[in-house]
């Protein structure tokens, strides 16, 4: 089955930087931007440690990346908010990808980007009413500086690694969240990110706070046409759930197999508070996401439930990773993956319970469906506990289809590639019962675009 989602839209962003990376480029993309002052200063912070920052050493072999290659601001300057004068060629790709139809049937806000730029944005008018905030991080900036730069980049540093450097240097676009205490949103937020134009990276940058007591789901798609050269993704996103409030950050990525996925992403957990990361990782020629929480607070509870998609071309370096800080906190990891056609997908997840987390819990269960001899899949966990009163359960299994199944179905008129979709679909249900009913139908369809 094709890409579904490989077409690209012939619309000429009015304004780009060129090719490269330089403070030259990153001082014209703060002047294009109109960034405040203490912006200005932290990209050219950030792009400095960038230059001296090495390539990470856990996960796959980045050298081969050439920083020169991409463009790294590309907008089509819309400044419109209102869907009914968004551009009819800018639209009509949303419209491919059902997203107004999504908002207004089973969401409570969306946030769009296309390549650079965050331009379409809307909340239902009872959350307004209820002061959450659910922008672009621009207009966050603009409007609620005071509480942005008490988060933003305090989480996830510049220094963290050298993507986290490369996002806060050139970042553009993004959602910034904010729900007040004890609020409770029924229905999910949605952010979309597009990549359209060829050789150019996406930065986004995501904030969320969910104060005390409050409850939350965010929703995150992205899509990119098919191209000849890669397209750079490095995204950054930081996540702070307070005392006693619930959050569930939900990505559904089925980028093309020429983008380079390489993201950042980490939760801190107040006392008695949920963090739940539900990561379907469908696409991309390299991906590494390994989404984090610390859970600070005692009796906090974080669960990473992922899914990774693996064919012909297609490396999935996933997993996650649980930060025990406070006492009784408990956390899950499960880790499903797939690979077909030559496909890698590997599991690389960190657990590090500390000497100050007493009688703390986690459990890390890894299972692998490799469809035929030429895939492969490796499981390497990291595993410390730091004290006697706390322990992991860690439990990871690879296999095949299961013969004497694929046979029964066949025997019912169903053929061999069919048959393996089916049965991998059941393998991956304890991620798809997570989403809702919308998604989970489109997940299935995006995973027979592999399978």
């Amino acid at each position: 089955m094709a890409y579904k989602y490989g077409f690209s839209t012939n619309y000429k962003n009015k304004v780009s930087v060129t090719k490269g990376l330089s403070t030259k480029i990153i001082k014209q993309i703060s002047e294009l931007k109109q960034d405040c002052d203490y912006v200005k200063q932290l990209r050219l912070e950030a792009y400095k440690a960038f230059t001296k920052l090495s390539n990470p050493k856990w996960g796959p072999d980045l050298e081969f990346i050439n920083f020169n290659d991409y463009i790294y601001y590309s907008s089509p300057e819309i400044s419109e908010t209102k869907w009914s004068e968004i551009p009819k060629k800018i639209k009509d790709t949303f419209n491919k990808l059902n997203i107004p139809k999504e908002e207004a049937k089973i969401l409570s806000g969306v946030n769009e980007q296309y390549d650079s730029q965050s331009f379409y944005h809307n909340i239902e008018k009872e959350l307004k009413d209820k002061k959450v905030i659910f922008c672009s991080i621009e207009e966050g900036f603009n409007k609620h500086f005071d509480i942005i730069k008490q988060y933003f980049n305090k989480l996830i540093p510049y220094t963290d690694n050298k993507y986290a450097a490369l996002n806060t240097a050139v970042w553009s676009g993004g959602s910034f969240l904010y729900v007040p205490k004890g609020v409770k949103v029924d229905k999910p937020l949605q952010a979309y990110f597009r990549i359209n134009t060829k050789s150019v990276g996406q930065f986004e940058r995501t904030l969320i706070i969910i104060d005390e007591g409050a409850e939350a789901h965010y929703l995150e798609g992205c899509t990119a046409p098919i191209y000849d050269k890669n397209n750079l993704h490095a995204a950054v996103v930081e996540v702070f759930v307070k005392d006693n409030a619930k959050f569930k950050y939900t990505t559904i990525q089925n980028w093309s197999s020429n983008v380079l996925n390489l993201v950042t992403k980490r939760a801190i957990l107040g006392k008695n508070a949920y963090m739940e990361w539900i990561d379907g990782n469908i696409g991309s020629g390299l991906n590494m996401k390994y989404p984090a929480t610390i859970l600070k607070g005692d009796n906090s509870v974080a669960k990473c439930i992922s899914i990774a998609a693996s064919g012909k071309d297609m490396v999935m370096d996933t997993g996650a990773k649980m930060i025990h800080m406070g006492k009784n906190t408990r956390s899950n990891i499960i880790a499903k993956s797939i690979c077909i056609n030559g496909g890698v997908s590997n599991y690389r997840g960190l657990v590090d319970i500390k000497k100050q987390a007493s009688n703390s819990y986690s459990e890390v269960k890894c299972d692998t469906l490799i469809l035929d001899n030429i895939s492969s899949s490796d499981t390497i966990p990291a595993e410390i506990i730091g004290n006697n009163t706390s322990f992991i359960k860690h439990e990871a299994k690879v296999s095949d289809i299961d013969k004497e199944l694929e046979f029964y179905i066949n025997t019912k008129g169903i053929d061999k590639k069919e048959a393996q979709q089916l049965l991998s679909l059941g393998f991956i249900q304890p991620f798809s019962d997570e989403l809702p009913l919308e998604y989970a139908i489109e997940l299935n369809r995006l995973l027979k675009q592999i399978i």
